[in-house]
């Protein structure tokens, strides 16, 4: 692990540890803590544009839900590390263009989905949701004992860089093997 992103990883379990203070003390240190975060980021941020740009950022939203930007397709295993550290374990893969993991990777919670109405009722659709140019998470929907599958499938010939594809897995989850996905044009 390069310096850079230790550091990054330290100030991120900062920031998260002086957001649990600034719940417990109060509305009014709140904005104190908001305003200390932003400068400690600030300090940190400079140091780091002399080196590569991070192939994602990761936050966490005051409403206990982590936003999650995506710029690179790299360093899937550091992002699980990150989102472990924040309370979520992820298994995290990126695909090629026109391909998709196999199925069966794994139990899913509640049983999975036959239809678009139970997809939107399943804790599947509910865990992640896109929000413009990242995905948020919200861990609640994450039990102990239980995985986020985050298969992230570039799109070149599409409008968005990627396709997100989210399940909740209950117990161990199977390595990807990559298959030709034939629902993507390619």
């Amino acid at each position: 692990m390069r310096f850079e992103e230790q550091l990054l990883m330290d100030l991120k379990a900062e920031m998260t540890a002086r957001n649990e203070r600034s719940r417990r003390i109060g509305r009014r240190l709140l904005a104190g803590a908001a305003v200390a975060g932003l400068a400690a980021v600030a300090a940190v941020a400079v140091p780091l544009l002399s080196g590569p740009e991070p192939a994602y950022a990761v936050s966490k939203n005051p409403n206990g839900t982590l936003t999650v930007e995506l710029k690179e397709f790299r360093d899937s295993d550091q992002l699980e590390q990150d989102l472990k550290n924040l309370g979520v374990t992820a298994d995290v893969t990126y695909l090629k263009p026109y391909t998709k993991c196999q199925d069966g990777r794994g139990a899913l919670v509640g049983g999975g989905y036959d239809t678009p109405e139970e997809w939107r009722e399943s804790v599947h659709y509910k865990v992640a949701r896109p929000a413009n140019k990242a995905f948020v998470i919200d861990p609640r929907q994450v039990g102990k004992g239980q995985t986020v599958l985050l298969e992230f499938t570039e799109n070149p010939d599409g409008p968005y860089k990627s396709q997100l594809k989210a399940e909740v897995i209950e117990g161990s989850v199977k390595p990807c093997v990559p298959e030709h996905d034939p629902t993507q044009v390619g």
